[in-house]
């Protein structure tokens, strides 16, 4: 959530292990996954950055981002039911967006649960073991840039590009789910190069 703009306190981020058993595990050793729940407010930068440019027809345009949910499910399914009570508590709170981390698949019917929220709240899931490793870390992923509107903007504007002519990324690749990344939106990708030392390529989600 840092890495999106998300603001957390340091002593959300930074703690042993010790301390981490002591605020989230049981008795026996056992992660409480119930325990596993916070709020985040985005950043300043993290606002100005996700604010359509102002148009003549929208002159103050606001910023498609808000609170974030996060959710460790305390179930062993992940069906229809959970995500539409899921759902319906980031609605009813106002909530941005809502993830839901879970420790088992989810379900065809609970997949179809998500769109049904979308006008009040948008709905990411992961599943637990496929966020042991943070992939940006990888010797193999490079580093990537999620560009703001108006750095998209002047990027389009600079090689005289439509958005459509850009190379794609999809939603659901496992970077642009990291960071969060919406339709429409741009990525940066600087890979390392044996002539130029470093050279950038830019990917539009879709």
């Amino acid at each position: 959530m840092r890495r999106q703009g998300y603001e957390l306190a340091d002593t959300e981020v930074n703690m042993t292990l010790d301390q981490f058993r002591n605020i989230y595990c049981n008795i026996d050793g056992s992660v409480s996954r119930s325990k596993l729940k916070f709020s985040a407010r985005p950043s300043p930068e993290m606002i100005k950055k996700m604010t359509p440019i102002a148009t003549p027809s929208n002159p103050d345009p606001k910023a498609d981002v808000g609170t974030i949910w996060v959710e460790f499910l305390d179930e062993d399914q992940l069906g229809a039911d959970q995500m539409r009570r899921f759902g319906k508590f980031c609605a009813h709170e106002n909530h941005h967006t809502g993830i839901l981390v879970s420790h088992v698949s989810v379900s065809p019917s609970a997949k179809k649960e998500i769109a049904k929220f979308a006008q009040w709240t948008s709905i990411e899931w992961f599943l637990e073991e496929d966020l042991l490793i943070n992939i940006t870390h990888h010797e193999l992923v490079p580093r990537h840039v999620v560009l703001s509107r108006e750095e998209k903007a002047a990027l389009l504007k600079r090689y005289r590009l439509k958005e459509t002519q850009l190379p794609r990324i999809l939603q659901k690749d496992p970077v642009a789910k990291y960071f969060g990344m919406k339709r429409g939106q741009v990525v940066k990708i600087i890979r390392a190069s044996e002539t130029a030392g470093r050279y950038a390529s830019y990917r539009l989600c879709v």
